[in-house]
């Protein structure tokens, strides 16, 4: 059904105050580059930064491209002599980061398409592509990762994490890399490793037995089946879930959530970014959780809002349109608290899962451009980028 004009009102005074947000943000204190958010983060962090880049190029407006151009052209200034990219724009010594190198690739691979300027930083994008083949333990393509390393600074994933490999697969199948996207997409749609004994020549896969969804990571002996958000909403956007596993993948989801409102464990028509929520009688909770990271909250189990602007997106590619306009509308509804200043939308980083309280930091950059991305998915009934990457993606394993 489509929307009321109440709802395409609000979706609009969020849209406008989105713009709004990230247009103050787009220069900060360090170096002119954008700041991370409002008032809390004036750094310009790349992974942030990188993904904001669908919500900057999404709106067309020039000044947002710009800010995108100035902090791709800082991280390939400080990139290292190997091709590793920062963690921020500005500081070539913040290192250690599994995801800011394949989010540059990814975020270049966007603006050279928007710009029409496909040799970009070309020395730069030969650098880092050269440092993630190094990021193959067994030199098949798959990349692994330490633990904190990723967005999740206060997560655990390790070995084989699907969030980084998705983002692996974009950027290759955007570089033309299609026989290594081809061979990524094949691992990763292989059973995780089970049991004592593993064949030494069995390559550990992402899929869950018995379940739609990817495998938070898995490495040797050791996996994680909790749900990632984040990494199975870019398996839906890239193709790398065939469209019947995407659109499981989808109701599995929204069936899960009712039982967690049910039960009193989310208060919000949107998904935390990490269920179910570790506990601290289960054996991957560490005791650093207790306070950073406590059921609900932050990693483990909070609701961020630019990653619910993925799910929004990948309800779309699965064809649950009215599905993706219902949980806009929920989005609409997430982002306009605020927190720390008061403000009329808050944009705030992330929400406490029980209770639907803002937590984190005001006016954030990727939740301000990632609500405008997914809004334009819904509004377009597409996914600009994610399309063409899925169509030069094969028919996927079901």
């Amino acid at each position: 059904m489509p929307m009321d004009e109440k709802s395409l009102a609000a979706i609009e005074q969020a849209k406008e105050a989105a713009l709004r947000v990230l247009l103050h943000n787009a220069r900060g204190p360090f170096q002119g580059l954008p700041r991370t958010a409002g008032w809390g983060y004036p750094e310009p962090y790349t992974r942030d930064l990188m993904i904001s880049a669908l919500g900057f190029l999404a709106t067309g407006n020039p000044e947002l491209a710009d800010a995108l151009r100035r902090t791709l052209v800082a991280l390939a200034a400080n990139q290292t002599p190997r091709g590793h990219i920062p963690s921020l724009a500005h500081d070539p010594a913040d290192r250690g980061a599994s995801d800011t190198t394949p989010l540059f690739l990814f975020g270049l691979a966007l603006y050279r398409k928007s710009a029409k300027q496909p040799e970009f930083l070309s020395e730069a994008a030969q650098n880092a592509l050269k440092w993630m083949q190094y990021q193959s333990p067994d030199d098949m393509v798959m990349v692994s990762q330490l633990p904190t390393s990723d967005w999740r600074d206060e997560q655990w994933v390790m070995g084989y994490g699907l969030y980084v490999n998705t983002l692996v697969y974009a950027y290759l199948t955007l570089y033309g890399e299609h026989e290594s996207a081809g061979q990524l997409r094949q691992l990763m749609n292989r059973l995780e490793v089970r049991g004592q004994a593993k064949n030494p020549h069995e390559h550990e896969g992402l899929v869950v037995p018995s379940k739609p969804y990817y495998a938070l990571y898995s490495y040797k002996l050791l996996n994680s089946d909790r749900f990632d958000l984040l990494g199975n909403s870019l398996a839906i956007l890239t193709g790398i879930a065939s469209p019947d596993r995407g659109r499981n993948l989808v109701a599995w989801v929204e069936a899960e959530c009712e039982q967690m409102r049910k039960r009193g464990d989310l208060a919000v028509d949107l998904p935390p970014c990490l269920f179910p929520y570790i506990l601290p009688h289960d054996a991957d909770w560490h005791p650093r959780y207790e306070r950073f990271n406590r059921p609900g909250e932050y990693h483990n189990g909070g609701v961020w809002p630019f990653v619910c602007g993925f799910y929004v997106a990948a309800c779309v590619t699965a064809g649950r349109m009215g599905l993706a306009r219902r949980k806009l509308l929920a989005l609409t509804e997430l982002v306009k608290p605020w927190h720390e200043n008061q403000a009329e939308w808050g944009f705030n980083e992330w929400i406490k899962a029980q209770t639907g309280q803002p937590s984190g930091r005001d006016w954030q950059t990727w939740s301000a451009a990632m609500y405008l991305y997914a809004a334009e998915c819904v509004q377009q009934q597409r996914t600009p980028f994610f399309g063409e990457i899925r169509a030069d993606t094969p028919s996927a394993p079901k």
